[in-house]
């Protein structure tokens, strides 16, 4: 099984250019690392919405005149990995919806943590879902009259409902928004191109468009852009903490995107150089894990002198293996997704360098490769702490009782992966990389924080109920009978 944790979304909009949907496309292109399950673009011609919508990526998706369909100068967009929702074409977004308010289009970064009891209180109010996505809780509430009868103050009602973390680009008739959850866990800039206005995931997606960065949108604002310009404000005026996702520096995040005046590129260099600070070892040469782990590995032979070599040759045909939901295609991707020269590591101790170990599979048999193409030592260096628990803020971690930190010693994974020695960055060490303080981040995956508290009990509890109800005798038959045939 290949054990890489699974990413979230990117979300990406545009307002005030003839070319909106072009320039929509070549967003999600440049946010697909985000999620290659798939992608969908909205767009606004005044009057009315244009949908196209599809499984796969975004260059297979969007193909012919699919594009050239799509009229408008507002465009919002997404490109999808289901870490909530089934893997379905009607779980794809951007969603829609025509109500009384007129027409609505969401693209949402996240995972709501108190989802499942929203759901359950709009069902019982009426609501009828279309989708397995937590998103579409958002346009429901959005659809309902306010909680204080003032239309335009909707979205802020609804962002006081909903906990957990979000991201989103919002489009109706005439505006363009852009919202950030009080916490921050995930990114969301403001660009600039011409006269038009953009608003993406990351800064990365800005610089292929040719738009001009501007701001970080700030934890809990909300930016509304339409024909009389930006006008900005703080839907949680007295919330304080700040809780960015760290492990966008890690991982997610592309590295040529700059988040909170920090370049990734550089974070991930520096959380080398300070793992190699804190768990030298002797070696011959130093050979990252491509993609992710060159960075972290370039830093750590620049501290320690140890040349660099990239010694695995990765296949970029293959894809991001744990994104592909197809538990068949993720083990074939494991076993071709990376090539070795042998030559470069016969005779020698290496240092290998990921960005991390969630289960360990993968880890285990890159160590091994090294070893039958003769390396004589093999120490493996991780470029953060061990991930000691689930994330429920949108990045598909595993349970905990999936998660090797969590279950086994340093020592007993050592043995597991077949190392020589293993060691992980420190908590300290990778924050202080930022050269931000800890209090900007949610570290929930290694130290157990959790900055909104989620009970797994009561929404286990609910999906349960909700089950019962829309299954059928017969249905549960026959699922009780596949378990006894799987077991």
């Amino acid at each position: 099984m290949q054990l890489y944790p699974k990413h979230y979304c990117g979300v990406f909009g545009v307002f005030g250019h003839p070319n909106a949907a072009e320039l929509t496309y070549y967003g999600l292109y440049a946010l697909q690392h985000r999620g290659q399950e798939s992608a969908g673009i909205v767009t606004c011609d005044g009057r009315q919405f244009h949908v196209h919508r599809g499984m796969g990526l975004v260059s297979q998706i969007f193909v012919g005149e699919s594009l050239q369909a799509l009229n408008g100068t507002m465009a919002v967009g997404h490109t999808r990995y289901s870490t909530t929702g089934s893997s379905h074409i009607r779980n794809a977004q951007p969603l829609t919806v025509d109500c009384a308010r007129g027409q609505i289009a969401i693209a949402h970064n996240g995972n709501l943590t108190n989802a499942a009891a929203l759901r359950e209180e709009l069902e019982r109010r009426g609501s009828i879902f279309q989708t397995t996505v937590d998103s579409e809780i958002i346009l429901h509430l959005m659809a309902q009259p306010s909680l204080n009868g003032h239309g335009t103050n909707n979205l802020i009602d609804t962002m006081r409902r909903i906990e957990g973390a979000y991201s989103l680009v919002i489009m109706t008739e005439n505006e363009l928004i852009g919202v950030r959850d009080p916490h921050g866990f995930r990114p969301l800039c403001l660009g600039q191109v011409g006269d038009g206005w953009v608003l993406s995931s990351e800064s990365c997606a800005l610089d292929l468009i040719h738009a001009k960065f501007v701001r970080d949108i700030e934890p809990g604002e909300v930016v509304v852009i339409n024909q009389d310009g930006v006008h900005t404000f703080q839907a949680f005026p007295e919330h304080q903490r700040r809780a960015f996702c760290i492990f966008e520096y890690v991982y997610f995040a592309r590295p040529d995107s700059t988040i909170n005046h920090r370049n990734v590129y550089k974070v991930r260099v520096e959380m080398g150089r300070q793992l190699a600070r804190e768990n030298p070892v002797p070696a011959d040469i130093v050979v990252p894990v491509p993609d992710s782990g060159n960075y972290a590995a370039l830093g750590y032979s620049e501290e320690t002198g140890i040349p660099y070599e990239m010694a695995f040759i990765r296949n970029h045909y293959v894809g991001r293996s744990f994104l592909q939901p197809s538990q068949l295609i993720r083990d074939f991707n494991v076993r071709v997704k990376l090539n070795l020269i042998p030559d470069l590591v016969r005779n020698k101790r290496v240092v290998i360098v990921d960005d991390s170990i969630v289960r360990g599979t993968t880890c285990k048999a890159r160590v091994n490769t090294l070893k039958e193409a003769g390396a004589k030592e093999v120490h493996v260096r991780v470029s953060c702490p061990p991930h000691m628990n689930p994330c429920v803020y949108g990045i598909d971690f595993p349970d905990r009782n999936k998660l090797m930190a969590a279950n086994y010693s340093i020592d007993e994974i050592r043995k597991y992966l077949n190392a020589d020695s293993l060691a992980y960055l420190s908590m300290a060490g990778m924050v202080q990389a930022t050269g931000l303080g800890k209090e900007t981040f949610c570290r929930a995956c290694y130290d157990g924080d959790y900055p909104v508290p989620y009970d797994s009990k009561v929404d286990k509890h609910i999906m349960e109920r909700r089950r019962a109800r829309v299954e059928s005798p017969g249905e549960a038959l026959a699922k009780e009978e596949l378990q006894i045939k799987l077991l």
